[in-house]
């Protein structure tokens, strides 16, 4: 087990906050010495799920509360999203079709992949993985795409297995968090046969999907323990 995954073992004895003090909630919890207790900070911010703020921290918990079965699978989709970089020219609709026309991708994922799979969330963000991100970065700036926050195009290394798409981006959703965790669960409902390896998920989430898909009430939900 990497100290990666061993950090977020750790964390998954944290109640679940919206934000964490180290000296009330991370050190008690672990149950480690202060000095593993920031290095185990140090290693859930490298894998991009824990964010500074003011003085505290706040975490990733849709990658924080799964299984450790899971996490493993998880790391490549932490990994590319880590080194992911964003771009944007005109921030609208027409930076999409240029990337969907023009750019060598190999696999598009999150919002727009799961829309078209399931029609569940309108996509807001078009995430591509691309063989080479420097040469993609490249043909950007020579098309006049600027690197930024506002950009709506965020390319991604190809990092970890695409054998199975569908399952690739399910864990992407996972790795993302936010309001991905849904496009997961819409994935699962839809697609729990192509799946592999599930995650856990809150119930009310789980129901909340569900009704929006207008999936009738004796579908079985296959997933594993849902978090109470």
């Amino acid at each position: 087990m990497t100290k990666q995954e061993l950090a977020l073992l750790s964390a998954q004895r944290l109640d679940i906050k919206p934000v964490y003090n180290m000296k009330d909630d991370f050190i008690p919890s672990i149950n480690k010495s202060r000095r593993t207790a920031y290095r185990y900070r140090k290693y859930l911010e490298s894998l991009g799920i824990l964010k500074a703020a003011r003085g505290s921290f706040i975490l990733n918990t849709s990658v924080v509360a799964q299984s450790s079965l899971l996490l493993p699978k998880l790391m490549p989709s932490l990994d590319a999203l880590k080194n992911g970089r964003r771009f944007g020219r005109r921030y609208n609709q027409a930076d999409m079709k240029f990337i969907e026309k023009q750019a060598d991708h190999q696999l598009v994922t999150l919002d727009y992949k799961v829309w078209e799979l399931t029609k569940y969330q309108y996509p807001s963000d078009l995430y591509v993985y691309v063989k080479d991100i420097n040469r993609t970065t490249n043909y950007l700036k020579e098309n006049k795409f600027k690197e930024g926050r506002k950009g709506h195009i965020i390319i991604l290394p190809m990092l970890g297995d695409f054998t199975n798409e569908i399952q690739r981006v399910y864990l992407d959703c996972i790795a993302k968090g936010g309001r991905s965790v849904r496009d997961a669960i819409a994935i699962e409902l839809l697609y729990g046969d192509k799946l592999q390896f599930r995650g856990r998920f809150n119930i009310e989430d789980i129901r909340n999907v569900q009704e929006n898909l207008r999936i009738t009430t004796n579908y079985e939900i296959p997933l594993q323990s849902p978090l109470k």
